[in-house]
């Protein structure tokens, strides 16, 4: 019986679920690397396999309910991670070329194809449908950009910027015909298509930003968090799709709106792009191969005809909006083709409008057959168009972001040391925070990180090795949930200033994240350090004389990407440190990453330096303090909720320091203990040998 039983599970379609998932996994895992070594693009790979195995190929699989259901989150995924991956400050910086680009996109296509339908032999209202399908794109080849790491090159931004807008006209082009074709454009009509799409917008873009922020304060575990992430994405899309719209202009509104709370650098990040890119994308690209009728297409000259049409006018109508775009905001040839690759694949809007207009039937002729607004050949030539857009994008879009990436990496400058960033860790509930931190003020191409237990070298307990394995276990999972590798180190020493500071030397550490100290009994997030009556205990002060690196003393209270606005404090002289320009960098960059606002506390003459580091773009808004901060609390009376305090602090007696400093750990414990709070300790003038000497 079991030999009869294997040989109907093999049969085409097949239809045992495992033998099914399996299948497609096979695709998905081995279709990267036979075509890479092809030289040929992987997504277009999977949309090839997909007609292969598809319902019009081998039917091995059909495209029943479950490979549409993953298929469709997969298609509403490629607009969330571009939404979320987005570089929020250049999106506004070009939110002006992105509307560019969309409405030249949008235009120059519908005049084509307006032109293509009406010399087709179609009436009005059809050449105008068949103008959205020329003008609707899909960002089908955003993965490429995304794992070359350039999603924040501004041909990028204007790119998916421009998408949005295109699909949105598109759509609402789609609308306004259908509604004209059927009678339903009544007076009403524009007042609710206007409130059902401010509506959406505005519950998307404001509230979920505030809930986003809410949840991820209270809630740290993984699970949930992600379960969140899609909840919001399938919410977003259902609430536009409630309004008139596509789900996929949902799903990119939702990416930006959660944009700001999910760090490029962060573990749920990881996650979200993991998920996305293994199992919900490819699903969708071979559910778009399996819509390929090859028998249907090649079958009919009508549909052949009407097939290459379409390609040749919505390639070319295409290629001159990303080249107008291109040569008015002089953008570069590698720009320019990475514009055209990502813009000229059709697929979801696609598909919506082709579907709709077929579905729309206007009237029979004599023998009964329907009148559609868009007939089987405008349909089998969209498919064939949408094959072939594919293709080309894919092509198009691999040959601009390889050599748009090549570009960077040759330009971008290649530090010496690098970054190296140690955490002492004790704690577990304290580690992932102090890892968080490591990671998010340093970039990842020069980044090592590095976590450190020190023991007594006394001592021969079994028990406190395994704790310190334990901890410095925890800490590499924190890490690797970013995708980040972290070094363990296990010392034992006299004590645990002479581990670190021994460290430091050996491992030429950049960058040392401490926990800030409470006295003992009570419940520090970042307790980790120990000892002493003082606001920083003993050994803090210790680790400060004995090394000369940029220090975060810090505590958290909430998440980092839940932080509206870091807030920094910034001494007298500050600037005449030699680690300035390093720590301004550092929280520059962690600003940028996380999409939170910034602003400098500081005198005007510091304020100038400031400036002369900032990037074209300036984030960053600052304040004139002149006054002495030996007034602590007029120094402090701006701190808001969410925010992070920042300040830069000073060893005593060298260049920026001043009195107050000694009183500032003790107040910032005791008067914000409900904001994330990191004393900084940069680069400062004189060796190891001078500090110590100084005090």
């Amino acid at each position: 019986m079991s030999s009869l039983a294997i040989p109907a599970a093999l049969a085409a379609p097949i239809e045992d679920p495992i033998l099914k998932f399996l299948l497609i996994m096979a695709i998905v895992l081995l279709t990267p690397l036979v075509l890479n070594r092809l030289k040929i693009p992987y997504l277009l790979g999977l949309i090839i396999a997909g007609a292969v195995i598809g319902p019009h190929g081998l039917n091995l699989v059909l495209r029943d309910s479950s490979i549409i259901l993953s298929g469709t989150a997969g298609m509403l995924y490629i607009l969330f991670l571009a939404g979320i991956e987005m570089d929020m400050n250049d999106f506004k910086r070009n939110g002006a070329r992105s509307l560019f680009f969309g409405l030249c996109t949008f235009v120059i296509p519908m005049l084509f194809g307006i032109v293509a339908g009406r010399l087709l032999g179609y009436p009005l209202p059809s050449a105008a449908l068949m103008a959205a399908l020329f003008a609707s794109q899909t960002l089908i080849a955003y993965p490429i950009v995304s794992k070359l790491g350039i999603t924040r090159d501004r041909a990028v931004s204007i790119a998916v910027g421009g998408t949005i807008v295109v699909d949105i006209l598109a759509l609402v082009t789609l609308t306004l015909v259908t509604g004209f074709a059927t009678g339903r454009a009544d007076n009403g009509f524009w007042w609710r298509l206007a409130a059902s799409i401010g509506g959406c917008g505005a519950v998307i873009l404001g509230l979920f930003p505030i809930v986003g922020r809410h949840f991820y304060k209270r809630c740290s575990d993984d699970v949930s968090q992600y379960v969140f992430v899609l909840a919001a994405l399938f919410l977003g899309a259902w609430l536009t799709q409630l309004a008139g719209l596509e789900p996929i202009i949902g799903a990119f509104l939702t990416g930006l709106a959660m944009n700001r709370l999910i760090p490029d650098t962060s573990p749920l990040m990881n996650r979200v792009a993991f998920v996305g890119n293994a199992i919900f994308i490819p699903f969708f690209l071979i559910g778009v191969g399996m819509l390929v009728d090859y028998r249907a297409i090649f079958g009919s000259w009508e549909s052949l005809a009407t097939g290459a049409v379409m390609i040749v006018l919505v390639t070319a109508a295409k290629y001159l909006a990303a080249a107008l775009t291109a040569k008015t905001f002089r953008l570069s040839r590698d720009r320019l083709t990475l514009l055209f690759g990502l813009s000229v694949a059709h697929v979801a809007g696609t598909l919506a409008v082709v579907m709709v207009g077929y579905e729309i039937v206007l009237g029979h002729t004599a023998d009964g057959t329907p009148i559609r607004l868009l007939d089987e050949a405008v349909l089998n030539g969209t498919i064939l168009m949408i094959l072939a857009t594919c293709t080309v994008s894919t092509f198009v879009t691999q040959r601009g972001a390889h050599r748009i990436a090549l570009e960077g990496t040759q330009h971008e400058p290649h530090p010496e040391t690098g970054e190296h960033v140690l955490i002492p860790v004790s704690h577990p509930h304290a580690v992932a925070e102090a890892v968080g931190l490591g990671i998010a003020v340093t970039k990842q191409q020069y980044r090592s990180l590095y976590a450190l237990n020190a023991l007594d070298n006394r001592s021969d307990s079994t028990d406190e090795a395994a704790h310190a394995r334990r901890m410095l276990d925890t800490a590499a999972e924190a890490a690797a949930a970013a995708g980040i590798h972290l070094h363990r180190l296990m010392r034992y020493d006299v004590n645990i200033v002479n581990a670190i500071v021994s460290t430091v030397r050996e491992r030429n550490i950049t960058d040392l994240v401490l926990g800030m100290h409470e006295e003992q009994g009570g419940h520090s997030p970042f307790n980790a350090l120990g000892g002493g009556p003082s606001a920083l205990g003993t050994t803090i002060p210790a680790v400060l004389v004995r090394s000369n690196v940029t220090t975060y003393v810090c505590r958290t209270v909430q998440p980092l990407s839940t932080v509206r606005r870091h807030l920094v404090f910034v001494p007298r002289r500050a600037e005449m440190e030699p680690g300035f320009e390093t720590w301004v960098l550092r929280i520059r960059h962690l600003a940028h990453d996380t999409g939170a606002r910034l602003r400098f506390v500081a005198t005007q003459r510091t304020i100038d330096h400031l400036q002369r580091k900032r990037r074209k773009a300036d984030i960053a808004d600052y304040v004139a303090y002149e006054e002495s901060w030996e007034d602590l609390p007029r120094l402090f009376e701006g701190v808001q909720e969410d925010d992070c305090v920042w300040v830069v602090m000073s060893r005593r007696d060298r260049i920026s320091y001043q009195t107050a400093m000694h009183r500032i750990p003790a107040f910032v414990e005791e008067r914000l203990r409900e904001r994330n709070r990191i004393l900084l300790y940069p680069v400062q003038a004189g060796n190891e040998s001078e500090l110590l000497r100084t005090e």
